[in-house]
């Protein structure tokens, strides 16, 4: 079956970016249901980033907070931003109820100034933008990594359109992994994966394959003088 809330739909654009109405759309989304996507982690982003060491992690467009939640379970001391009110409310009281610290922002990633390379792992989850504020998310991201640090991504991809099921069904706003990995060495990291993975998705018609991008990169440490 197909894996529980990575959903044939699914693809938020997680910031206010193109349209006002986005925020209210995506609240009234979160509050219509317990939980929109899973309570687990992202299969990708545990199965990548399991067994890296916890330091200082930033979750851009956290949703309701479960990649977030789940590195905090790891010991990692996590900052996590959404502009949906509800959806980090949710993740905020998850949080409350299991005992995991996380510090949690309302915001437009857009907007938000993450501190230069104040991050040991930064972590960008199915953040569909077009491509003009994903250059932005992406130099942002780039630069808030920590010298040695990680950058995780993973998103849906284009040829999910003809090949997959589910997520936007504009080009522009879906990743393409030759493209991305331009962009992230342009912004001085050094791509490490960048591949289409699948993923079993249930829908209507039975259980069906979504295409997706995923991007795993680090920022070189300097030479010592």
């Amino acid at each position: 079956m197909g894996e529980s809330g990575d959903h044939a739909s699914g693809g938020r654009p997680g910031a206010v970016g193109s349209a006002a109405m986005d925020a209210e759309d995506w609240n009234r989304r979160y509050a219509a249901a317990d939980l929109v996507w899973s309570a687990e982690p992202n299969r990708f982003v545990a199965a990548a980033l399991d067994g890296l060491p916890p330091g200082r992690a930033l979750d851009l467009a956290s949703g309701e907070g479960r990649n977030a939640l789940w590195l905090a379970g790891k010991g990692w001391q996590v900052t996590a931003i959404d502009y949906a009110q509800v959806a980090v409310d949710k993740g905020r009281e998850r949080a409350r109820r299991d005992g995991l610290d996380v510090e949690w922002t309302v915001g437009d990633v857009l907007a938000y100034r993450p501190p230069a390379e104040g991050f040991d792992l930064v972590l960008i989850a199915y953040l569909q933008l077009p491509p003009d504020q994903m250059a932005q998310v992406w130099a942002l991201a780039s630069r808030a990594v920590a010298p040695g640090g990680t950058l995780f991504a993973i998103g849906h991809d284009r040829t999910n359109l003809t090949h997959g099921t589910g997520g936007p069904q504009d080009p522009d706003l879906l990743w393409v992994p030759e493209e991305l990995t331009r962009t992230l060495v342009a912004d001085g990291l050094t791509v490490d994966r960048a591949e289409r993975v699948q993923r079993e998705v249930a829908t209507d018609e039975g259980v069906r394959q979504a295409v997706d991008t995923l991007l795993q990169a680090h920022a070189p440490v300097p030479d010592l003088p």
